[in-house]
């Protein structure tokens, strides 16, 4: 990538952040790197971390009681701020947001922040402005903004599958599952096979007499440590493979470990290992093998209380829990510029630049077979360069969109889940190149 030698006219351009998240919190942080200032950044919640602010009254998007992160906290981490090496391999909520608390500290990112403060609606004028409304205690306010940069995530926006009857239990989506200890005495029924779905089905099981997990296709279950090393690190020592080798190593590495699925009544995945967001989860397996959790296949309808699978079979039940992702959307920009809801693909380069809008850009809209925050960094950097002009916005943007969107990392399972879909690896690869 060329770098321009000649800095913008304007030396002081205006940044609107939204989102308070860990992406926000990267975005700050490299903009006030690149020596930007002023920068607006709008916060709905009392405090930093996203829905990483554990809120049992399910006032925001938040992680439950027992989260801990999926990825381990060697590739979990902004560039150049480690975690703790205190920490454990997979740190827990609380340690998460205590990092996301001391990196704001250490590079006083707050004072740009504005809390309890909701963005209602952000619309270009004139191709070089943002129209900001927002809103806080004191009321509805406008201002105008050079470059508006959007990181409110995409774990927010639940998705809820619709199936024909009705059902006369309880009907919640993980968004709103908080913890377990509420399903005591409760027959529960867990829709879906990712990361979410798996962690509540057995956390679930821990108080419920009998708690069942749906699945209407095969997933590929990665335990949380191969041969003793974090799952993404020991993925991470086979980075000089080929891919299709990294396939087939994997596949056969699971079996080794765990087995075939049918052995625990479950369906045989029907892709490659990579070609689908992995579920890291170590106790759903020994869950079903003890009898603690067991595997249904696909929903078909309702029936009062009753839940009828694909198999033929139906089961009574109190409550069901659809942990079935969250859709794309952003609903302080009007759906006519930017609708990403219903996509399969998501039409941005590099999962942040739209090629219609010079001064919009997504961070941390992305889901990788990793940890978000390193790349949220990395194209925050990306970013903060453009604006200041030490760095060239690539050309012909259109073209290398479409490029992006037709040539994945791997063949991702066409499924608006797979929207986001990037390798971790690959794709700090292509950020860092950027950066040349």
């Amino acid at each position: 990538m060329q770098i321009e030698q000649k800095v913008k006219e304007n030396q002081h351009p205006r940044v609107c952040v939204v989102g308070a998240g860990p992406s926000g919190l990267a975005a700050i942080k490299n903009l006030q790197e690149q020596g930007i200032s002023n920068i607006t950044v709008f916060e709905k919640n009392n405090q930093i971390g996203g829905n990483w602010v554990y809120d049992e009254r399910n006032d925001h998007s938040s992680i439950y009681e027992t989260t801990h992160i999926i990825s381990s906290k060697t590739l979990s981490h902004y560039v150049g701020f480690p975690m703790p090496q205190h920490y454990f391999d997979y740190p827990s909520h609380k340690l998460v947001l205590e990092y996301f608390q001391s990196y704001a500290e250490h590079f006083g990112l707050s004072k740009y922040i504005r809390f309890n403060t909701a963005v209602l609606k952000a619309k270009q004028i004139d191709s070089k402005q943002w129209h900001v409304v927002y809103e806080d205690d004191q009321g509805i306010h406008e201002e105008c903004y050079d470059y508006l940069l959007v990181a409110n995530g995409h774990h927010w926006d639940p998705h809820l599958p619709e199936y024909p009857g009705q059902f006369d239990g309880e009907i919640l989506h993980s968004h709103q599952y908080k913890k377990a200890s509420v399903f005591q005495n409760k027959r529960v029924l867990v829709v879906g096979g990712g990361n979410s779905a798996c962690d509540i089905a057995v956390e679930v099981a821990r108080v419920s007499p009998q708690t069942c997990i749906s699945m209407r296709r095969g997933y590929h279950i990665f335990p949380k440590f191969i041969f003793g090393k974090a799952a993404d690190e020991a993925v991470a020592k086979t980075l000089w493979m080929p891919d299709w080798l990294r396939q087939k190593m994997f596949s056969l590495v699971i079996r080794i470990l765990q087995g075939r699925y049918r052995k625990y009544h479950l369906m045989t995945p029907e892709c490659g290992p990579l070609e689908i967001h992995p579920t890291i989860n170590s106790e759903l397996l020994y869950f079903i093998r003890h009898g603690k959790v067991r595997p249904r296949p696909g929903i078909t309808h309702f029936e009062g209380n009753k839940v009828h699978f694909t198999s033929g079979e139906s089961y009574e039940f109190d409550t069901v829990i659809f942990a079935t992702g969250y859709k794309i959307s952003f609903p302080f920009i009007d759906k006519e510029l930017i609708d990403f809801s219903d996509l399969t693909k998501v039409p941005l380069y590099r999962k942040m630049m739209h090629a219609d809008f010079e001064n919009l850009y997504f961070i941390g809209l992305c889901q990788p077979q990793g940890c978000i925050w390193p790349l949220a960094d990395y194209q925050s950097k990306i970013v903060a360069r453009i604006i200041m002009g030490t760095l060239k916005r690539p050309e012909q943007l259109q073209q290398k969109i479409e490029q992006e969107m037709n040539k994945p990392h791997y063949r991702f399972k066409a499924h608006a889940r797979h929207a986001l879909e990037v390798d971790y690896h690959k794709f700090r690869r292509e950020l860092l190149d950027m950066l040349k």
